[in-house]
């Protein structure tokens, strides 16, 4: 039995840190150390160990590097998920591109933070990612807005005034529950507002949905 469990606390989340700087990787497996309800299991460098030690393992939670030796991140996610899909990956990366955000949701990538964030906006989300809560960080949609080479798209899906505030608040990173507290509707109208958007965008999950929006310019600024 689980020592956690065993003595009367919730098991602690299992997270492998996969990145090729050390020191990065060091850093944070000391403050997962300093968190009650999370553990380092390991670290990986590039993708082949990442690969092999998740296989090992068995983390909840891969906090995983986009630039790595042997492919990237999104390579590692897919072979992962491919063996073990309930696993949820946090992805980290300084330059996002809305072709990267979209190959990524599509392997099923839980979260996109930037790597220069706070530590906290990371703890916080390694926790959410557990709970199935997706996550990507307002600055990274700024990013892939910026690098968006189309303009604002005359063939978007038509989304209600309702839905498009769903979908701005999904966005953010906020759980259905939160949207429907925040919106003031019961969670599971906001389901039903969330399988709405994921149709008419053609996604197959709630960061896809993001992705596609963003590259349809239905998260810009004043829409």
């Amino acid at each position: 039995m689980d020592a956690d469990i065993a003595g009367g606390h919730a098991a602690r989340t299992s997270i492998l840190v996969v990145d090729d700087h050390t020191t990065f990787a060091e850093l944070l497996t000391g403050a997962l150390s300093q968190e009650p309800d999370l553990r380092s299991v390991g670290v990986a460098d590039d993708v082949e160990s990442s690969v092999r030690l998740c296989a090992a393992l068995r983390p909840d939670v891969v906090v995983m590097d986009y630039h790595l030796s042997g492919g990237d991140g999104v390579m590692a996610s897919a072979r992962i998920l491919a063996e073990a899909p309930a696993t949820r990956i946090v992805m980290l990366t300084g330059d996002p591109s809305q072709h990267l955000m979209e190959t990524a949701a599509g392997t099923g990538i839980c979260a996109f933070l930037p790597k220069d964030g706070s530590l906290a906006t990371l703890l916080q989300t390694i926790r959410n990612a557990r709970c199935g809560t997706m996550i990507v960080h307002p600055s990274l949609l700024t990013a892939a807005h910026a690098g968006r080479r189309t303009g604002p798209a005359g063939n978007a899906p038509a989304l209600t005034q309702r839905e498009m505030e769903v979908l701005r608040l999904m966005a953010q990173g906020h759980s259905v529950g939160q949207n429907a507290k925040l919106l003031s509707i019961t969670p599971n109208t906001c389901r039903g507002y969330v399988k709405a958007i994921l149709a008419k965008l053609g996604a197959h999950s709630q960061l896809e949905a993001v992705a596609a929006a963003s590259r349809l310019g239905l998260l810009a600024d004043g829409r």
